[in-house]
């Protein structure tokens, strides 16, 4: 057996626990021992059954007392029964439809069983634990690891493939970091790690494990984005004179915050520099990036160069348009518009402006990507929410200047500055960390099942004084996921027998774009007094007049993403709410949605977030480019990553290019994990 043994290879593995395997991207036993556990199950201390806790996972060592027996509930349930004795005392054990431990249980033999163990009065329950036979124990009597699961693959299976993976493979795991990195920072061997992040011999060799590999992870990472920064820096740019913002702030019909001054001193050093600008300007709902996004526009076009903004849906194009050409028209900058949804002739005419030059800011969806969109002096690329966008498009947009054109993403997705700028590793992070003087802070309340009718006063009640309702569910259809409150049914519920009176209408993802326009469009424009729709309003339309949010099934949704959705209410002068609605009375899911009634601060939300949920979404290759984490927690694992940086850092310092001999190993490592920036090293 070596690293690229199939797993078909393995007893019991035939083509349908392949599929499943490869569906969790198993394929082979490299696979398997870079796949890491979750958690862990300590199974090292045994009880005795009349001492053992009740109600926690324990391990028990007894003797099977008498013949299990099988008895049929109804069709599709069985139930199989047994007493199990010790010196201390005697236990039932129960299996729920597992037939096989009739055979498997021989009375008189001695096992360990694993579970939680119920104590009712003098009488005590296992109820469908893990057993093996005392005198062959695997995976009692250890530290456990417990995968990520799919369907058809039990943590059974998959530890019974890791465990002879590990025993026979761990010392064939390629040690990658270099030997004296490994001594400055006292980490432990590739081998010791692998066998330790498996199956610890006890919670200190695991934290050793844990160390090393969040390390190297964080660390190969750190060395690919130093290589994405260096090439940047490196490349020559545009060079856009400075104007005094003043100039432009006469064009505002606000007084500009602190913080987007900072955001355009910063935008304005960059057009100057004479390279490529590559900023994230990060801000909370609100808090005005789209002005700052108009300064660089603005000092674009008086060095003689157009810009595009690209936004992630058609009705966010429109918005962002009318804003633009309402704010710019006093400069004379022409601003266009292009989307998918535009007549042949209009977008013919829009195209032909556009090569011209007679269009100074073009803003559009997808369709400034497309070919034959040419422009005669692209200076700068804008693209506005970035989560909805890979790097590939934002490249692709790029690739349609003459010379490498300047580049602004604007996100309100207030992800902590170091997630940013892990994410965002190609990319100078700004933080808008003001909002601007006037804006109310939008009301949050939690309310259970039993308040429904009262929630249901409150909409009439807004909507009686002329305002609109969003009214947020987590599933498009019914039985999609449980019991959960779902689009097309509850909007159906609502405008017959709830708000008979109200104009009630719905959208979700899976509406054709033309549909979802036309809804949005209707609600913006105030045809629509209650609107049921998924996330999809997370980033949409500007509806100042919408003045109430409605979550059901409010524990569903991330902080971060509650946080989105709340900042659709409040962009009026009315007062705002925002009603999450619950019926899970969990400690933990009612703790953190009563943190979120408690706090607007985009930030603050987001630490929050990350802490209690993990990086989750915030990484994934699909959309940011990025390689995916396996071992590293961002959340926990900063002064790990601090430590990967500065030595990341030192070594590219002594060695820039990766020349050395005992340096072709990381070169070789960071090439391959950024396989889509293939050219990270030219």
């Amino acid at each position: 057996m070596d690293l690229k043994t199939g797993l078909d290879a393995f007893p019991g593995i035939g083509p349908a626990r392949s599929k499943a395997l490869a569906r969790l991207g198993l394929e082979t036993v490299g696979d398997l021992l870079s796949y890491y556990p979750r958690a862990y199950e300590d199974r090292t201390k045994l009880h005795t059954i009349s001492n053992a806790p009740a109600d926690l996972p324990v391990c028990v060592s007894a003797m099977v007392a008498d013949v299990p027996s099988l008895s049929r509930l109804r069709k599709g349930l069985n139930v199989t029964k047994c007493r199990i004795v010790d010196h201390t005392g005697t236990a039932q054990v129960t299996f729920f439809n597992q037939d096989y431990v009739r055979h498997a249980l021989t009375p008189g033999e001695s096992y360990i069983f694993y579970g939680r163990l119920e104590v009712m009065g003098r009488h005590r329950q296992f109820t469908n634990p893990v057993f093996e036979r005392e005198d062959k124990t695997r995976f009692t009597g250890r530290i456990m690891p417990v995968y990520p699961l799919t369907a058809g693959v039990s943590n059974h299976l998959l530890a019974g493939l890791t465990l002879p993976s590990v025993e026979e493979c761990a010392r064939l795991v390629p040690d990658q970091l270099p030997r004296d990195i490994c001594q400055d920072h006292q980490l432990c061997s590739a081998e010791y790690a692998c066998q330790n992040i498996h199956f610890p011999v006890d919670m200190e060799a695991l934290a050793l494990a844990k160390r090393r590999l969040v390390f190297e992870e964080l660390f190969f990472l750190s060395c690919g984005m130093s290589y994405l920064r260096r090439r940047r820096s490196g490349a020559a740019g545009r060079s856009f004179p400075r104007r005094g913002p003043e100039e432009f702030f006469s064009l505002l019909p606000f007084e500009p915050t602190g913080a987007q001054r900072r955001a355009m001193e910063e935008v304005a050093a960059d057009l100057s520099s004479g390279r490529p600008m590559n900023r994230l300007i990060q801000g909370d709902v609100g808090s005005g990036k789209t002005a700052v996004a108009a300064f660089a526009a603005w000092l674009t076009h008086s060095g003689g160069a157009q810009t595009a903004l690209m936004a992630p849906t058609e009705i966010l194009a429109h918005q962002h348009f009318e804003t633009l050409q309402r704010l710019l028209a006093p400069a004379r900058i022409v601003v266009g518009l292009l989307t998918g949804g535009m007549k042949a002739a209009e977008k013919r005419s829009v195209r032909a402006a556009l090569a011209r030059g007679d269009i100074h800011l073009i803003i559009g969806t997808h369709a400034l990507l497309s070919e034959g969109v040419d422009y005669r002096d692209l200076g700068l690329v804008i693209t506005d929410e970035q989560h909805r966008f890979g790097v590939g498009q934002r490249s692709a947009l790029s690739a349609k200047a003459q010379t490498p054109p300047h580049v602004l993403v604007m996100s309100a997705t207030p992800s902590p500055r170091t997630l940013a700028l892990l994410i965002y590793g190609d990319l100078d992070v700004t933080v808008i960390d003001q909002l601007p003087p006037g804006r109310t802070p939008v009301g949050t309340y939690l309310v259970g099942e039993d308040k429904r009718e009262r929630m249901y006063g409150f909409v009439r009640k807004n909507v009686s004084q002329g305002r609109q309702v969003y009214i947020i569910c987590p599933a498009v259809e019914e039985g999609e996921n449980g019991d959960l409150k779902a689009v097309t049914a509850y909007a159906k519920t609502l405008s017959e027998q709830v708000f008979p009176d109200l104009r009630v209408a719905f959208v979700h993802g899976k509406l054709k774009g033309r549909e979802k326009e036309a809804v949005m469009s209707a609600f913006s424009r105030g045809e629509i007094d209650v609107l049921v729709s998924t996330t999809v309003v997370e980033v949409g339309v500007d509806v100042p007049n919408a003045a109430l949010m409605v979550i059901e099934n409010a524990e569903r949704f991330g902080l971060s993403q509650l946080h989105q959705l709340r900042g659709r209410v409040g962009r009026g002068p009315w007062e705002s709410h925002c009603v999450l609605v619950t019926s899970n009375r969990g400690a933990e899911t009612l703790e953190r949605l009563r943190y979120f009634t408690k706090t607007t601060d985009g930030f603050k939300i987001a630490e929050k977030d990350l802490e209690l949920r993990g990086p989750g979404d915030f990484f994934g290759r699909r959309q940011h480019g990025l390689p995916t984490l396996q071992a590293a927690d961002l959340a926990g694992d900063t002064r790990i990553l601090k430590e990967a940086q500065q030595a990341a850092a030192e070594l590219l310092s002594a060695d820039p290019d990766l020349r050395l001999p005992e340096h072709q190993i990381v070169k070789e490592k960071v090439r391959r994990l950024f396989s889509e920036d293939g050219d990270i090293f030219n």
